[in-house]
């Protein structure tokens, strides 16, 4: 037999970071959960599976447009014409959902309880599936524990949504452990939450699907479910299903050998061309760029961002139109040491070293200087309080590290330009 696992899916939740494209693909960026879903039915009817297993977060939260539950409804009419099954476990996001509660679903779906694990028998295929659905969104309780023995003659599957043994990357809902599972003695742990695709062999097959499509940066690499089959001996195999439409990368440039910001950009123009060249997909690509290693063009970068990105946005237009976005440009170069250098001068260079060297154990300055940046930082932007790195230290009074990068890059980018 085969079945597809899933997990979550968040569907119609938004893809965020494509803010600055005026003319992105608007409809596309809204669809994508969507498409990532047909994609995977589309992968069930073509397949003729047996079943499909969803651990958890079909919904995004306390989202309250019908019609996204209308969507996944149409969507489980075509696997029911197809004669597919679906067993739909309810996760923390589910839990807050208005439409988990009122939408009624074709009768092929089948839906764990929230007050106590049940099982779902599939008889001709000796397929039994234990799961809980969580009532609430904060449940924190270990869900595992509470699961019943394992039918004998059939294929157990666990269907758990949980941050197995407190994944640091998400809210530590449901936690368990590995031998809590490999303890039950089943075949296979259908498993939800963790966005990342992650499998354990042992007793028990213990999967992580991932969610079917990157909605941010910190979604990076390709998304989808898996296609599990197996037999009387147990689990035989399980294959990726990836089924996203668009893919986000980070994507490191060392700029190390660059002496000026219009290196920086030739440096970046030669990355993003090897970038689309190499990607073994064709599907849409969102980067991040991160500028890294220590450059003489330190200094030039400083508080250039904007100017950066503009022309890091040109050159994606020109290499890759409708299938390569920036989301961000992060400057995390360092400057090139020239103390040494600018001090054996003993000329004005080598005195402005000095005073920025004083200045940085200065108790009066770094106050002066606190005092003076605070009201301007009170009223930055929304988006530059999280992506400006210095404004934390400014409030609580901790400058001497601005003074010291302000140092090395002024007196880099002085050294350079002389």
């Amino acid at each position: 037999m085969r079945f597809i696992h899933t997990a979550d899916i968040h569907l119609d939740s938004p893809l965020t970071g494509l803010s600055a494209y005026a003319d992105a693909p608007t409809e596309m960026l809204r669809m994508a959960t969507r498409d990532a879903f047909v994609n995977l039915v589309n992968e069930a009817v073509e397949q003729k599976v047996d079943f499909m297993v969803i651990a958890g977060d079909l919904y995004d939260g306390t989202w309250k447009d019908h019609n996204t539950g209308i969507f996944f409804c149409r969507e489980m009419g075509r696997l029911k014409r197809a004669g597919i099954p679906v067993y739909l476990l309810f996760g923390n996001h589910d839990a807050e959902s208005e439409m988990t509660k009122k939408l009624q679903f074709p009768d092929n779906v089948f839906t764990f309880e929230t007050r106590k694990p049940n099982t779902f028998h599939i008889d001709h295929l000796k397929v039994a599936l234990h799961g809980r659905s969580f009532k609430e969104k904060e449940t924190t309780e270990n869900l595992a524990t509470g699961y019943p023995k394992p039918i004998p003659g059939y294929f157990n599957i666990g269907v758990l949504h949980t941050a197995l043994e407190g994944s640091s990357a998400h809210a530590n809902y449901a936690p368990c452990s590995l031998d809590e599972l490999h303890a039950k003695a089943y075949q296979y742990w259908a498993l939800g939450h963790v966005h990342e695709f992650k499998k354990w062999d042992g007793s028990a097959t213990v999967v992580f699907p991932g969610n079917l499509q990157g909605r941010h940066i910190r979604e990076t690499g390709p998304r989808g479910a898996v296609l599990v089959t197996a037999d009387e001996s147990g689990v035989r195999q399980v294959e990726r299903l990836l089924v996203d439409v668009l893919r986000w990368q980070i994507l490191s440039v060392d700029v190390s050998i660059c002496n000026s910001l219009s290196d920086v950009v030739r440096c970046i123009r030669n990355e993003l061309e090897g970038a689309i060249l190499n990607s073994p997909s064709d599907k849409p690509v969102v980067l991040r760029i991160v500028l890294t290693g220590n450059t003489s063009a330190h200094g030039e970068l400083f508080g250039m961002e904007n100017q950066l990105r503009a022309e890091v946005l040109a050159l994606a237009a020109a290499i890759g139109p409708e299938r390569l976005w920036i989301e961000k440009v992060r400057i995390a170069t360092s400057a090139v040491d020239v103390s040494e250098a600018i001090k054996a001068r003993a000329d004005a260079l080598a005195d402005l070293q000095t005073f920025l060297e004083s200045a940085e154990t200065d108790p009066d300055f770094i106050k002066i200087l606190q005092e003076e940046l605070l009201p301007l930082v009170n009223k930055a932007p929304l988006e530059l309080q999280s992506s400006v790195p210095y404004f934390g230290d400014i409030r609580v009074g901790d400058v001497a590290g601005l003074v010291r990068e302000a140092r090395s890059g002024l007196l880099a980018y002085l050294a350079n330009v002389e």
